[in-house]
């Protein structure tokens, strides 16, 4: 029976930035598991991990002593060559035992499909798990690989997210002995900075959760967030109020504190005439506080903060808070004070100075052109009328085209709809250029929304700006209305057909205007909000409306465009537990409609669950592999000539394709795919037959071609859906 031990593994830092932790420990234990079982083969029974701003922690339990002895077995030269005709071994088969580290006669013979041949059987003992982690352990921590962003100090080559100060390294209770740098593992560690940093000796994981504890640490990063979760509350509840939860900015605190103390300040209530978000926007990103409310999500005067040390006079500390906070607020309603007094519509002429890229112009031209793709996206959807020719983008900010001065009781739905269109497009970029977004830039839109109302826009206009920013992240929230999503879409493509246009496609290592997370955006709104429309046709339209900025050929820039958006969609279906054949197989049929797309993802995983799906795919298969040979192009939508038809089985497979194509093109209207891959289930045994009794490469040109013009037209009953050659057997 192999003896088992635990393995412990603790690196002391200087404080690491909060957002690099949870991926370096996630980094941490996917490289370790996955080293320790496939490559080691050393078996474990689970693997932890913890971690503080000073220290990233990780427990294997249960980890085998050794690697399991391994048989390996090795086919060396044919017989007639390991062996002379008096039955010696020859140079070949001493070189081949001595290549194995076994003896000649220890050599067997064994037969293959091309003869004899001889074979060597060892077994290779394994190493001690002590001596593999010796190795492996200094490559993991110096590696480079868990941080987006390393440093050196000193005279080390060593790159980490801070400089280290101490290694524990435990297997059982015997030190792992291995160098980074200059610092040697040992199993020594040490407690909080200022409240106790005296050093501890560890004895194993249980005795190192006690000791650092002791020591002012809660190195389990679930209970430290426990922890402050319950300790800001208890503190709201002492002026009867309730935390605004903040998920993000509860695990950033969490990894900013190794024993967090949670204190109570408060601010002037005349901040409160403020916008709620400007408020929360001040203390959450400058100051990492949290924010307070009453039972009707009303702000109170209050805030929480989490410090990391225990103060000998905590209302010291809070007063310095305070005060802080006091100078945050006070600058934001200065700008917002000077903000209001100039209409948000006065505001977009000043965006004509501001420049949203060099080869793409100013943010006043990028609006222009994103404001006439929504009202085209809009009218495509039958949600809007479209835009006159003679009409302009700035037309929208003109009282003719204020929505508010509509009755929305006596005029056309589309021609209010195109109003909020248009002129939220033409106004939800204008706070950029406000004093409040340019000190809190992570107000953009929330501004807009709030300038917008006290600018009297109406209520449609404001909420679609603040909207149309949304999703702001992968699976964020996405905007409430369609005139939202349609000016977030137009906005996002404008973007990113405007990087493709000037060669700014993101790449591995690079994608500063966030292309990725905007196509992704575009895709979600279009799958949630069910938008009957083809990514193919807004991206024409975009490129179209770059004119006179374009500096690639547009279809160059359609193409790359489509691929981009091609792989993000898969890369969405396939993280959504789609397999990779059902993706590959609709995107390689005609894809351009989304959600029609997804839908014929859904019905090809629900139809490979019918018994008859894989015999049909290698019917299918067979088609398709015929088609690609020479003589099998600019068939398109031709039909074979009867009077060519030599076989019976020729006849039958054409009257059958004949009898099923207008239930299928009636199932394909419909959108019932279940339906379309059952009737094309009743092809498979014809299909079979044909190619068993009928020669397609034939000599004769006219009677071959004609078998392939007939198998193509079998091709296309189901490669409008999905190619159904992609799929797996």
């Amino acid at each position: 029976m192999v003896k088992v031990k635990d393995l412990f593994l603790e690196i002391g830092t200087e404080e690491i930035p909060a957002g690099f932790i949870p991926k370096a420990l996630d980094t941490i234990k996917n490289y370790l598991g996955d080293y320790l079982e496939k490559d080691a083969k050393i078996s474990f029974q689970g693997i932890r991990t913890m971690g503080t701003p000073r220290r990233l922690v990780i427990y294997v339990q249960g980890v085998a002593e050794k690697q399991e002895d391994a048989v390996v077995e090795t086919t060396g030269p044919a017989k007639r060559a390991a062996f002379d005709e008096n039955g010696k071994p020859t140079k070949a088969a001493q070189g081949f035992a001595r290549s194995q580290g076994i003896k000649v006669e220890d050599l067997k013979i064994v037969q293959t499909e091309k003869g004899e041949y001889i074979h060597a059987k060892k077994v290779v003992k394994g190493k001690k798990t002590k001596d593999i982690l010796q190795d492996v352990l200094p490559k993991l921590i110096a590696g480079g690989t868990l941080f987006p962003k390393a440093m050196r100090w000193g005279n080390s080559d060593i790159a980490f997210a801070r400089p280290i100060h101490w290694i524990v390294a435990m297997l059982g209770k015997d030190i792992i002995p291995f160098k980074v740098g200059d610092i040697k593992a040992g199993k020594v560690s040490y407690g909080h900075r200022f409240m106790k940093p005296q050093p501890f000796k560890v004895t194993g994981f249980k005795d190192y959760l006690k000791k650092t504890k002791a020591s002012y640490v809660i190195a389990d990063i679930e209970e430290r967030k426990k922890s402050i979760q319950n300790g800001i509350e208890k503190e709201a509840k002492t002026v009867q109020g309730f935390i605004l939860q903040d998920q993000g900015l509860l695990d950033e605190v969490t990894n900013l504190v190794e024993y967090p103390i949670v204190l109570r300040g408060g601010f002037d209530k005349e901040f409160l005439i403020l916008p709620k978000d400007v408020v929360v926007n001040a203390m959450r990103e400058h100051q990492r506080y949290f924010s307070v409310i009453d039972k009707d999500d009303n702000l109170l005067p209050y805030f929480i903060t989490v410090a990391n040390t225990k103060a000998k006079e905590p209302k010291v500390v809070v007063k310095g808070n305070e005060r802080v906070l006091r100078a945050r607020l006070s600058d934001a309603k200065f700008y917002f004070d000077k903000d209001i007094k100039i209409p948000l519509k006065d505001r977009v002429e000043t965006l004509k100075d501001v420049v949203f890229q060099a080869r793409l112009g100013t943010s006043y031209e990028k609006t222009q052109r994103f404001t006439r793709l929504a009202v085209y996206i809009g009218s495509e959807l039958r949600h809007c009328s479209a835009m006159d020719a003679q009409e302009q983008p700035g037309d929208f900010l003109t009282e003719n085209y204020n929505p508010k001065n509509y009755d929305p009781q006596k005029t056309d739905p589309g021609l209010i709809s195109k109003l909020i269109i248009g002129r939220s497009s033409m106004l939800c970029k204008a706070d950029l250029v406000s004093g409040m977004v340019g000190e809190f830039p992570k107000l953009q839109g929330v501004m807009g929304m709030e300038y917008a109302r006290i600018s009297g826009e109406c209520a449609d206009v404001a909420r679609t700006i603040y909207e149309h920013y949304l999703p702001t992240q992968a699976g964020g929230k996405t905007p409430s209305g369609i005139p939202g999503a349609v000016i977030s879409i137009a906005d996002k493509m404008d973007t990113i057909c405007g990087c493709f246009n000037v060669g700014l496609i993101p790449t591995g290592a690079a994608d500063p205007y966030a292309l990725r997370r905007q196509a992704l955006g575009i895709i979600a709104i279009i799958i949630e909000k069910g938008f009957p429309i083809d990514i193919d046709r807004i991206i024409e339209m975009s490129i179209y409306l770059l004119n006179p900025k374009p500096t690639r050929a547009s279809s160059d820039v359609k193409r790359d465009a489509l691929l981009f958006f091609k792989e993000r969609l898969r890369n969405q279906l396939m993280s959504q537990g789609y397999s990779f054949d059902a993706v590959d197989a609709v995107l390689s049929a005609p894809w351009y409609d989304i959600n029609d797309a997804v839908k014929r993802v859904k019905a090809l995983e629900r139809f490979k669950k019918n018994h008859a799906c894989g015999a049909l795919v290698i019917a299918f298969k067979r088609v398709s592999n015929i088609l690609r040979g020479p003589g099998s192009g600019g068939m398109g939508q031709e039909k074979p000539d009867v009077s060519l038809f030599e076989d019976v089985h020729e006849k039958e497979l054409f009257e059958i394709a004949e009898r099923i194509s207008p239930e299928i093109n009636k199932y394909w209207k419909e959108g019932d795919y279940e339906k379309v891959f059952e009737t094309l289930a009743s092809l498979k045994g014809i299909i079979d037959t044909f190619f068993d009794k009928v020669m397609v490469m034939v000599e004769d040109e006219k009677i071959r071609r004609n078998r392939l013009v007939l198998l193509n037209m079998i091709r296309n009953l189901y490669y409008q859906i999905a190619d159904m050659s992609k799929m797996a057997a």
